[in-house]
């Protein structure tokens, strides 16, 4: 079996797919940068499942493509959870690539998406300023609080969509974009969360792939009941909840194969975890 890591910083991601797509391997990327990780699922080659955060299928691509920071393993044999991407490799890694030309021109009036975008008070005399629809749905979410990926989710786009009409408006001088606001020194429990809501999502990446999409109803609900137990505060718990009914329907799968594979992965990932590798 092939194993193939690196740094993103050395080899871009499309450059590190089309190498390995092109051997029509089955498997998948993890990648992991701080406090972000994401997934990209091939099958004999092929591109068909991507996830990041919140986003999955293409615009899950499209994003990971852009990280010039972080790490990526691919590890083969991972079975993909789901198909959410039809479009064929080589348009798919065109469009990255595209993307990627057009964040370093953005990148230089939007330099991280953690910004806050906030109205700028005009200098002198304005002329007559004409915006389009989506130009004017973005000032309605700017509320000096929001960073540029709130107002993503907010508005259901990309970050990519979101990032284009706002270099727009910086560049008309209409908003400016703030730095986040430094974090409290004690900001412990705060720490605590962001680590164990990186860790149920890396159970979830691993669940899916052992368990494929056979799984994936099960894996996908007990994810969103953990993710949603450790921003209410029942911390450990939650992620111990999550393990019990992932095993326990790999246990009903009748595989005792399938149930070790899901025991042993997610015995690493929690000794990782522990240790502070993530």
């Amino acid at each position: 079996m092939m194993t193939f890591q690196g740094s993103l910083k050395e080899l871009h991601l499309p450059d590190v797919i089309q190498l390995v797509s092109v051997s029509g391997k089955t498997g998948c990327f993890h990648l992991e940068r701080e406090g972000e990780s994401g997934a990209i699922y091939l099958e004999h080659g092929r591109i068909v499942h991507a996830s990041l955060g919140k986003l999955s299928g293409e615009e899950a691509v499209y994003a990971l493509s852009t990280w010039s920071e972080g790490t990526f393993h691919f590890r083969p044999g991972d079975a993909a959870p789901a198909h959410t991407i039809t479009k064929n490799n080589t348009n798919l890694l065109m469009e990255a690539a595209r993307r990627m030309d057009e964040w370093r021109v953005l990148s230089k009036k939007i330099p991280s998406l953690d910004r806050v975008p906030r109205f700028r008070v005009p200098e002198g005399k304005q002329g007559q300023i004409n915006l389009n629809t989506q130009e004017w749905l973005i000032l309605s979410k700017i509320d000096g609080q929001a960073d540029i990926e709130t107002i993503a989710e907010r508005l259901n786009l990309s970050t990519f969509e979101v990032a284009k009409l706002l270099y727009g408006l910086v560049t008309m001088g209409l908003i400016v974009l703030d730095a986040p606001a430094p974090r409290p020194a004690a900001e412990g429990h705060d720490e605590v969360e962001a680590r164990l809501l990186r860790l149920v999502e890396r159970l979830r990446d691993e669940a899916f792939a052992v368990l494929g999409e056979a799984g994936g109803a099960v894996v996908q609900r007990a994810f969103a009941e953990a993710d949603r137990g450790v921003r209410d505060g029942q911390g450990t718990q939650a992620v111990q909840a999550m393990c019990q009914t992932v095993i326990q329907h790999a246990a009903q799968a009748g595989d005792p194969d399938i149930q070790r594979q899901v025991a042993e992965r997610f015995r690493d990932i929690l000794s990782s975890w522990n240790a502070g590798a993530f």
